[in-house]
């Protein structure tokens, strides 16, 4: 029997491997360990691709000089920062060029930093700083977004950085800022230099008696340095007075007093018993007070939102002049000041009217000029009432007035009881003429008995005030007007234009045309008008200008984008940007910006139907081959090819960066060839370089349109949810190019249209027969050149498979040379190793021969020796014998010495045996 307790005799059935699958889900410990096993394959495998990862990156380099050692800079180069601002320390003024060795600004601006170092270096410390590497100082205490930074310092004060541009003239005007930020007034012409500056000055009062500083002067001077801080153009000047009789000028008494002045509004003294005396206070002061007329404008470069905050306040007029911050005089830029100072002067007091005398008159300044009421200004308050704000309203068609009048003169004035601060002057405030106007229309039935053709005035109360009144004087325009208006000398060449209120030019223009606001001047009789008065005329219109200054030897790339030309050699350049028009109005280069073409250009904008036209920026450099499929159109071609072309157009509006543009190349040269050259042209034109009218402009690309030959005033736009293919244009172009003509003028005919349409559908028909069969030739020619295809595709398989049988072989003859390459350097390692030992070798032989020869030496001298010692011994036995034979009684004594001698002769012989026999064994070793 079995073990199981069957029958013995019959075997039992061994049970059927299972799946290992099945075996392991039986035995959970080997799914475990599985896991662990593979999970520490794995760790271990991440450790080794770490360390790996971390043997394989590289250290960097340690820095080297920036700057050469002979430059005027001090370079340090491995950002020691510490050892900056130790030296710091010991000098008045200190500029830091904070650069990264990488970076292309703080390359190219090296050499302009050199350029102001050699001029300044005697007075001002130069310090240059490696603020990248990553072991310095400066890159761990400094965290720089930007390269290159550049900081000034003023004994303790700082830092101040510049933000400008990265010109040598540049950056040595604000260093030079930096190292005297107060100009020191000696004399009255040099108060009257400071005042007659286009940009605003500060003016600080201290008398420098016993004491070496008065209070409050290094308050003002630290003020100074603040200005620079937080204004890096340095706008604001600042100057000091220490003659009591010249601060009188400008009604400075007390010392430690500051003043600021302005050219239009009240020049101000800062008011210590509101604010406190501290530098910060008098820098914020100046700052919000102010008065700027023209702005520099200086972008970095890079992505930036300047231009486009700038353009949004208005209409902005943009002058490019060549600007050196270091010259002492600038004759473009003050005939431009002048002109923005008449243009920004509202006030028509007669106390400010001087100043303005004094731009038109330079070459006779003259100090009351200047500041002709300054004596004045701080006592006396100027009373309101002789100063109103006025402005000319025309009447809408539905006004109830408007029957008998059609022009009313708002005036805004104050009661006289009322007296302005010192600090704040009556103003032409929007505000005010918006109450007057509100005023005016709820007291419009105070006007109802007026007379045509007269003019009347009435006085009513502010509706929002009551310590206000407007005045209102109503006039109607007549043809008698119009005619004496257009007879004189006005501000408009064009007087039909400027009244026209249809914009036409014509005889019956005149019945119905009425003055704009702009048109003011024409009804004030106290007026003087010229030919080029643009005094106060910001308060005069609704397109207010804003004024721009920017430098046309670092931003000439801004005028040529607004239309400049690229091969003027003086580059000067005045253009006017409207972005709520989206136009701009260029000056004629050929004209130099002189007061005279300045003040017209702005007249010329600033009424209501100006006659300047919409500058038209276009690609000049475009030019092809009189040859070529597809024409291409500028903003210069565009109406002779497009508008007033007998051919029916397809125009392609495309981008350089456009990629769906660039898609339809192929189809348009395929639908050129298609189309008869002599009804048809298909062109295109890259928007993003020439502007076109506003009609004919598109918001999206590609944009497709089509200009029949006989109703180009009809373009039809392809459909955007059609696909652009060759088949869809075409029929597209067919649809639209057979069309009846709709034009009004033309007669209506019977008989000849129907005849004519036929005549041009039979050419159609047998054009595009003509050139189906062009594209059946066209096509069996493909179908031929598709079997040469064919042809040369089956040659090229078998000639690939042949290189592929061919790079197996020499696959194989890789593998066999690199098994047999291997061989030889194991050989090669081999015999190397060989080569080694018995160079060891013949290295032990070689010092053996050096001891055999010391040995050699050492034999030499002592064979000498005992043959020395041989000839000393034949000499004593020859003197033994001797004695002998002279003395037989002393016989004991003798032997005696002759057993010495032989013992002594022994010995020596036993030594030298001794010695040869070491010789020898060391030998055969």
């Amino acid at each position: 029997m079995s073990l199981c307790g069957g029958s013995g005799h019959s075997a039992a059935p061994r049970p059927r491997p299972q799946p290992r699958a099945a075996q392991m889900s039986r035995r959970p410990e080997l799914v475990c360990g599985a896991a662990i096993v593979l999970g520490c394959a794995l760790l271990v495998t991440l450790k080794v691709t770490s360390s790996r990862a971390k043997d394989v990156t590289m250290a960097a380099k340690v820095p080297v000089n920036f700057f050469s050692s002979k430059s005027p800079v001090l370079d340090l180069f491995r950002g020691q920062l510490d050892y900056a601002d130790y030296i710091r320390q010991d000098s008045e003024v200190v500029l830091y060029f904070f650069y990264a060795p990488w970076c292309g600004q703080s390359i190219a601006a090296r050499e302009e930093i050199e350029q102001v170092a050699s001029r300044l270096a005697d007075q001002v410390l130069f310090v240059a700083v490696n603020c990248w590497w990553n072991q310095g100082k400066c890159r761990k205490q400094k965290h720089f977004f930007y390269f290159p930074v550049i900081y000034l310092y003023h004994r303790s004060f700082g830092p101040i950085e510049y933000k400008g541009p990265m010109s040598a003239v540049y950056i040595e005007k604000f260093v030079r800022r930096v190292m005297t930020p107060l100009l020191y007034i000696s004399s009255r012409s040099k108060l009257l230099d400071f005042l007659s500056n286009y940009e605003p000055g500060v003016l600080g009062y201290f008398e420098f008696n016993a004491s070496p500083q008065p209070p409050g002067y290094l308050i003002f001077f630290t003020s100074a340095l603040h200005s620079l801080k937080k204004d890096y153009l340095g706008t604001i000047h600042f100057g000091v007075i220490t003659d009591k009789q010249i601060a009188k000028e400008i009604s400075l008494t007390r010392s430690g007093s500051v003043y600021l002045h302005r050219r239009v509004n009240t020049s101000l003294i800062y008011p210590n018993e509101v604010m406190n005396y501290t530098a910060e206070n008098i820098c914020k002061w100046a700052l919000e007070n102010r008065e700027t007329f023209i702005h520099w404008l200086r972008p970095h470069g890079g992505k930036s939102l300047l231009l486009n905050n700038e353009l949004k306040k208005g209409p902005a007029l943009f002058f490019f002049i060549p600007f050196n911050p270091l010259a002492e005089s600038h004759p473009l830029l003050d005939e431009i000041a002048k002109v923005a100072l008449e243009y920004n002067y509202c006030n028509k007091s007669q106390a400010a009217e001087p100043v303005l005398q004094h731009f038109r008159d330079a070459n006779s300044p003259d100090f009351e000029s200047i500041v002709p009421h300054a004596r004045t200004r701080v006592a006396d308050t100027y009373s309101i009432t002789k100063y109103p704000c006025c402005n000319t309203v025309v009447l809408p068609q539905w006004h109830s007035i408007s029957r008998t009048h059609n022009v009313c003169e708002l005036c805004v004035n104050q009661t006289v009881g009322v007296k302005p601060s010192k600090v704040n002057v009556p103003q032409c405030n929007f505000l005010e003429i918006e109450a007057a106007l509100d005023s005016f229309y709820l007291k419009e039935h105070t006007f109802f008995q007026f007379v045509s053709n007269t003019i009347e005035c009435n006085n009513f109360l502010s509706f929002y005030s009551p310590f206000s009144y407007y005045t209102a004087c109503c006039r109607t325009v007549n043809r008698g007007l119009i005619n004496l208006i257009s007879s004189e000398k006005t501000i408009f060449q064009t007087p039909k234009v400027a009244f026209s209120s249809s914009g036409k030019k014509g005889k019956d223009d005149t019945h119905h045309s009425i003055p704009h606001i702009e048109d003011r001047n024409y009804f004030t009789s106290d007026l003087s008008v010229n030919g080029t008065h643009i005094t106060g005329l910001r308060c005069r219109t609704n397109k207010t200008l804003n004024f721009y200054l920017l430098d046309s030897n670092l931003f000439w790339m801004y005028a040529e984008r607004l239309g400049a030309s690229r091969s003027t050699h003086m580059k000067t350049f005045a253009a006017i940007v409207d972005l709520k028009e989206e136009a701009h109005y260029i000056l004629d280069q050929n004209q130099t910006l002189i007061k005279s073409a300045l003040e017209n250009f702005i007249q010329n904008f600033s009424i209501l139907y100006s006659p300047l036209k919409r500058h038209l920026v276009g690609d000049s450099s475009v030019h092809f081959p009189a040859q070529h499929i597809i024409t291409e159109v500028t903003t210069n071609t565009f109406r002779d090819v497009v508008v007033l072309s007998e051919k029916n157009v397809l125009l392609l509006y495309y981008a350089q960066w456009c990629g769906f543009c660039a898609s339809l190349n192929h189809i348009f040269i395929q639908l050129a060839r298609l189309l008869p050259p002599n009804n048809f042209t298909v062109a295109r034109i890259d928007v993003t370089q020439n502007d076109l009218p506003w009609e004919f402009m598109t918001d999206r690309l590609p944009t497709i349109l089509f200009f029949p030959y006989n109703r180009k005033d009809k373009s039809v736009k392809f459909p955007e949810d059609f696909s652009v293919t060759l088949p869809n244009l075409l029929k597209f172009i067919l649809h639209y190019s057979s069309l009846p003509s709709a034009a009004p003028d033309l007669e209506p005919c019977a008989k000849e249209c129907p005849q004519k349409e036929r005549e041009l559908q039979q050419e159609h028909i047998s054009h595009l027969r003509s050139e189906i069969q062009k594209l059946r030739s066209e096509v069996s020619a493909l179908h031929q050149a598709q079997d040469q295809l064919e042809a040369q595709l089956s040659e090229a398989r078998r000639e690939e498979h042949k290189l592929q049988q061919q790079k197996h072989t020499l696959e194989k003859q890789h593998s066999v040379l690199q098994l047999h390459s291997e061989q030889l350097q194991a050989l090669y390692e081999q015999k190397n190793r060989e080569l080694e030992e018995m160079a060891e070798k013949l290295q032990e032989l070689a010092d053996a021969s050096e001891n055999l020869l010391t040995e050699n030496a050492l034999l030499k001298v002592l064979l000498a020796a005992m043959e020395g010692k041989l000839e000393n011994r034949d000499e004593t036995k020859k003197s033994i014998q001797s004695e002998e034979t002279l003395s037989t009684h002393n016989t004991g004594p003798v032997l005696t010495a002759i057993d010495r001698l032989r013992e002594r002769e022994r010995l020596d012989v036993s030594n030298i045996d001794t010695t040869v026999t070491e010789h020898k064994e060391n030998r055969t070793e």
